[in-house]
């Protein structure tokens, strides 16, 4: 009797372990194959002493996503960034012709995700190299405007209790940034992020607490609160938007503090939708601005990236943009006046920017796109210029 009990737990065994390993073949065989490219043209102009720069760029990515077995699922995806037409007249940030202007788009050829997921109800764990991003990109962000975006080396694990409310929380321990593998940086980053969608919008309290893992003290601490939504008020929309974010900064045994607004209002009328919003990094009486190192910053204060980093004296964008459905795409146009926040020495004038966008799809998977920016510098704009930037874009996925 004992031996027949015997056999019949060993067959059983056998028989779940047959099962999952038939289960486990199955979810890596009906997993998906992806891919993208995007080819570009991006030219730039400054009134100083670099030379005008040129280039042609072709971003590829290809991906393998598995299907789920029980709650586990994986993804490793690769890029590749390549000069093509023999257009590479342009610094790429990396110590290649130096007396261009920059256009930060090195060749580059990385491992751009990799990552296993588990699912366990409300539960969802992440661990491995991976995007990351939060609301509009403007604290985290994955840069996916330039060939080579942004990802992170990080342990991220998500609960939703319910359809209205998401609990974030991710360890950082790399940032792998747009300038190619010999960039990235070392780090020790916790985010949290906590969304709650109300009936009239989406509110949002988060703690973003970085610091670059070099051995010294560097911490940028960062807690705001952000509110967006709508209300529909026929034949209008109406759209909102507010935030607010306080910062401590700790470097090279000097401790700052800023803050950080935006307001920002709109209304939508049978689809055009014209805004004005006001954005405000602080300043810390002149001597440091606000930061926001992980952000999408190509998408935030102009598309001429001049305010990549904040200026000390810190910085006002008041906007005024216009989109709106044009021959079967989208045309945007945005105008901004830019300030200093804290001018101690009285001048607060850095410029203004015109920009304008023309994008569409067409033939199912595939979309093209015209993109302008014109910055005018400021007198208050040390080391600031005028600049033109224009893009040309043609992508494809599958």
């Amino acid at each position: 009797m004992k031996k027949a009990g015997l056999a019949i737990a060993i067959a059983l065994m056998g028989g779940s372990v047959q099962a999952a390993q038939t289960g486990f073949h199955e979810a890596l065989s009906k997993g998906e194959v992806y891919g993208d490219l995007r080819l570009r043209f991006e030219q730039v102009q400054q009134d100083n002493a670099l030379r005008d720069a040129e280039s042609v760029t072709l971003r590829t990515r290809l991906g393998y996503r598995t299907a789920d077995y029980n709650g586990l699922s994986g993804l490793v995806e690769f890029e590749d960034v390549r000069n093509v037409a023999g257009l590479d007249d342009y610094n790429d940030t990396l110590g290649k012709n130096p007396n261009y202007s920059v256009i930060a788009d090195p060749e580059t050829t990385e491992l751009d995700q990799a990552y296993l997921q588990y699912r366990f109800g409300d539960i969802t764990g992440r661990l491995g190299r991976q995007v990351i991003t939060y609301d509009n990109h403007r604290f985290i962000g994955d840069v996916g405007w330039r060939q080579d975006r942004q990802t992170f080396d990080a342990a991220r694990l998500t609960y939703t209790p319910s359809t209205n409310l998401a609990i974030d929380y991710a360890f950082l321990s790399q940032r792998n940034r747009i300038f190619a593998e010999s960039q990235d940086l070392p780090s020790k980053d916790h985010i949290v992020n906590v969304a709650y969608q109300t009936p009239l919008g989406k509110l949002t309290g988060y703690a973003y607490l970085l610091e670059i893992d070099e051995g010294v003290d560097n911490s940028l601490d960062t807690v705001g609160l952000r509110y967006v939504g709508g209300y529909d008020l026929e034949p209008l929309g109406i759209i909102y938007e507010a935030e607010y974010a306080i910062q401590e900064a700790e470097s090279g045994g000097a401790d700052f503090d800023a803050e950080y607004y935006k307001l920002n209002a709109g209304i939508d009328i049978a689809g055009v939708i014209v805004s004005a919003g006001l954005e405000v990094l602080g300043s810390d009486n002149g001597n440091y601005g606000f930061s926001t190192p992980l952000a999408t910053l190509h998408g935030q204060n102009g598309w001429a990236d001049q305010f990549l980093n904040t200026p000390l004296v810190g910085l006002e964008d008041a906007s005024l943009s216009v989109k709106a459905p044009v021959a079967g795409g989208g045309l945007t146009l945005k105008y901004h006046d830019f300030r200093a926040s804290d001018s101690p020495g009285g001048a607060s004038d850095l410029g203004s920017e015109v920009d304008v966008v023309y994008q569409r799809k067409f033939a199912e998977n595939y979309s093209a796109g015209i993109k302008y920016a014109r910055y005018m510098a400021g007198d208050a704009a040390t080391g600031k210029v005028d600049t033109d930037k224009l893009w040309l874009t043609l992508a494809a996925k599958f």
